[in-house]
């Protein structure tokens, strides 16, 4: 019946009436289907009256040994006897609903998903709110598909590493450099998926990963699977751990993935003090654990970490993971309870925290169409405001990095735009790495071309841009006609990608060459633009008369050559800022990528990383770009002192002090406000983040600078805005000590936003 169907609002209901009828005593359809299924209202764990906790202690107690084995894997068992029918834990939604991972599938039913700019350029945007919005969107998509059957409810992202060093190839998908920006990613997008009305409930369960201190895929035959991060105390509290933190106690997310690697010698699924320790005791994870896929196989078979397989599903499950992304534990945790090396009652606690995460989703309450996303489906998913969300998203994003002489924006008169490179008409391309299949796409050339009469010439027929792809004369012939070109080149998952670190930052192949000789005979003014998710050295360009604009778009998604045109042409006044630095090729020649040091050591040149502790120039810093307009700062109100009341007979009354403890009874009542003036003192009305650094004094070699906040006004021509940034003592202006404690640094605080400049003294 349903094959003669053409999925017709009558046809869909059938479909729906039958994938909700189809359940048998073999294979249920949904858990707790009391309606169908009266004899299931009998089991406590069927009992939505009831505690998740009270519900999922009643579950595992009706289970045998094997069957509680059979909850440890992603793709967990069926127990029909229960009514329990099987579950695939492993979706994504990175920036959309992924077809990566065996939980989501596309169909003529749903045939694509909103793909949004991978998140490095989201991130770009510095606005907290998209992140969540963008959250919201892809987590209706992804219960719309879960209601007919197409996808799960646990999505394995967001991506909050670090992006720690600039030729690592999955920087693309995390949120850049800095420790407060990743934390504030982390935090919006994870509410977006997963809040609802009720706070124990969950839209979607994210997770983020990768749980920690990895940024190490495959440089130079160094693999993830078996590199060994060598990590400080002071570096892991300071940079790698708070998007973490922030994602488990500000995001309140579900789920935290840990990682292929080893943190000084052990792998951190294996690691009793970051699992149960850190994320389950110190930030207190409301939800469960779960390996990256194969981790618990690799550390035993690539790292050999234990002498026995045995051992591997005894150490990990006893360290605090929950969930094993692969079949290791499946196959090797009944001998492991048999030979005494773990319990029954250690095996319990894992699946306990994942039932729990699935009734906080509705899994364990029968039929979706009767919850309260039931209404959800295919109408809900690439609808025109969603669509339009990810090309606002990407023209957020969009960096202007150079504009010589106000050649951007475009004049609305031009006769043609010759469009040249790699990129300029790719699809595929823009929506990056775990991707899904998108709604549609708008390419660079398609953006410009509704604009503007285009002239199109790849000038390479791909990024590698060897020798034998590079068709110089036709790309000089069309540029040196037109009255623009338009120069769009960078990277692709060939050159930036999970499994693969780049190991230069110049542009790839001949794409540098194809750049200038365009240039030298372009009849006018040459646009550059840098597709990539990585930064690049393209000082030869920045310092370039006859390159007068660079833009960099990141991987915008399946509307970013929409979202391209609207801000050459002026249609958008471009607000995005970098958040990664540039760096010369020269650090990539003399900085091995396995160096995990964040601070720099004089004694043997090492130059340190992000712009909180790099020392050398770089071709561009974090927070560059520039506006179509110009704004103006005004400090308002700021204290220049503050005084720590210590308790009575301290030793830092009598001593001199450099820092005291970020704790105690002397950090109560210890906020204040920085209040800020904006004008847009130009003729184009934008959005314009303002952010606020600091330097610390130089004590346990702080950052040289610090991101405190960022906030984003939105002002119109001579327009007037105040920014407040409210501000702790011991939570801002607090640095990590060397031994991973936190200090308030004594003395001198300088305060930083724009050019502007404040001193902040703190005393005791």
């Amino acid at each position: 019946m349903a094959s003669k169907c053409h999925f017709t609002s009558l046809c869909f209901l059938c479909f729906l009436f039958l994938l909700a009828t189809s359940v048998t005593a073999q294979n249920p359809t949904f858990a707790c289907d009391t309606k169908s299924t009266p004899s299931l209202a009998g089991f406590g764990f069927c009992n939505s009256s009831l505690s998740f906790a009270d519900r999922a202690s009643d579950l595992v107690k009706r289970l045998t040994l094997q069957e509680k084995i059979g909850f440890l894997v992603n793709k967990a068992i069926a127990v029909s006897r229960l009514g329990i029918p099987t579950y695939e834990w492993w979706s994504e939604a990175l920036h959309g609903v992924s077809y990566v991972g065996p939980g989501t599938h596309f169909s003529t039913l749903v045939p694509g998903a909103t793909s949004f700019p991978m998140p490095i350029l989201t991130a770009a945007s510095f606005n907290s709110s998209l992140f969540e919005a963008i959250g919201r969107v892809v987590s209706t998509e992804a219960r719309a598909m879960y209601n007919v059957g197409l996808a799960g409810l646990t999505f394995w992202s967001p991506n909050i590493n670090i992006f720690r060093d600039p030729r690592w190839g999955r920087g693309q998908e995390t949120p850049g450099e800095d420790p407060l920006l990743a934390s504030k990613y982390a935090t919006g997008y994870v509410k977006g998926l997963q809040e609802t009305s009720h706070p124990d409930t969950l839209k979607v369960a994210a997770c983020c990963k990768h749980y920690t201190a990895y940024d190490v895929d495959n440089w130079k035959g160094v693999q993830r699977y078996t590199f060994n991060a060598i990590v400080s105390q002071q570096d892991l509290d300071d940079t790698f751990q708070p998007p973490f933190k922030s994602c488990v106690i500000d995001g309140n997310v579900a789920s935290v993935m840990c990682s292929y690697n080893q943190v000084n010698g052990k792998p951190t699924c294996a690691d009793k003090d970051l699992l149960s320790g850190v994320i389950r005791g110190d930030w207190k994870l409301n939800g469960y654990i779960v390996s990256d896929c194969d981790s618990v196989d690799v550390l035993y078979n690539s790292q050999h970490y234990t002498k026995t397989p045995e051992d591997a599903a005894a150490i990990t499950i006893k360290s605090g993971l929950d969930l094993d992304c692969g079949n290791f534990l499946g196959q090797h945790t009944l001998a492991a309870v048999q030979g005494g090396k773990v319990s029954e009652g250690d095996v319990d606690n894992a699946i306990t925290n994942n039932f729990i995460v699935q009734m906080r989703l509705g899994f364990f309450d029968g039929d979706p169409r009767n919850q309260q996303y039931g209404a959800l489906g295919p109408k809900d998913v690439c609808t025109t405001a969603n669509q339009e969300l990810a090309r606002e998203a990407a023209r957020q994003g969009i960096v202007l990095l150079k504009n010589d002489n106000d050649v951007l924006p475009l004049p609305a008169n031009l006769k043609s735009v010759a469009v040249i490179g790699p990129n300029a008409n790719v699809t595929h391309t823009m929506i990056g790495n775990y991707e899904g299949t998108p709604c549609s796409y708008i390419t660079p050339l398609q953006g410009l071309a509704s604009y503007v009469s285009t002239v199109y010439q790849p000038g390479c027929t791909n990024v590698a841009c060897s020798g034998n792809s590079l068709q110089l004369d036709n790309a000089k012939s069309a540029a040196s006609q037109a009255d623009v070109t338009v120069l769009i080149v960078g990277a692709d998952q060939t050159v930036e990608r999970e499994g693969l670190d780049r190991v230069s930052l110049l542009l790839p192949g001949q794409q540098t060459k194809l750049i200038t000789e365009v240039a030298k005979v372009s009849k006018g003014p040459v646009i550059l633009v840098i597709m990539s998710g990585g930064p690049f050295d393209i000082s030869f360009a920045k310092t370039s008369s006859q390159i007068p604009a660079i833009l960099w778009i990141g991987y915008p998604g399946e509307k970013g050559g929409g979202a391209l045109a609207d801000v050459l042409f002026g249609s958008f006044n471009p607000c995005g800022r970098l958040p990664v630095t540039w760096y010369p090729e020269s650090f990539a020649s003399s900085v091995s990528m396995t160096n995990m040091r964040m601070r720099p050591d004089s004694s043997n040149g090492y130059p340190g990383r992000t712009y909180r502790f790099y020392t050398g120039t770089p071709i561009y810093s974090f927070g560059d770009g520039l506006s179509y307009t110009t704004y103006k700062h005004r400090l308002v109100q700021a204290p220049k002192t503050i005084y720590m009341p210590l308790e009575e007979g301290h030793t830092c009354y009598s001593e001199q002090c450099k820092s005291v403890d970020a704790f105690g009874n002397h950090c109560q009542n210890a906020a204040f406000q920085i209040q800020l003036r904006v004008q847009n003192s130009g003729t184009m009305p934008g959005a314009h983040t303002v952010f606020l650094f600091t330097t610390p004094p130089t004590v346990h070699n702080a950052p040289q600078k610090h991101l405190l906040g960022f906030e984003r006004v939105y002002l119109g021509p001579g327009g007037v805005g105040d920014v407040t940034f409210k501000l702790d003592v011991c939570k801002d202006l607090s640095v990590v000590d060397e031994t991973g404690s936190r200090k308030v640094a004594l003395g001198a605080h300088t305060l930083h936003v724009g050019t502007l400049k404040h001193s902040l003294t703190l005393r005791v």
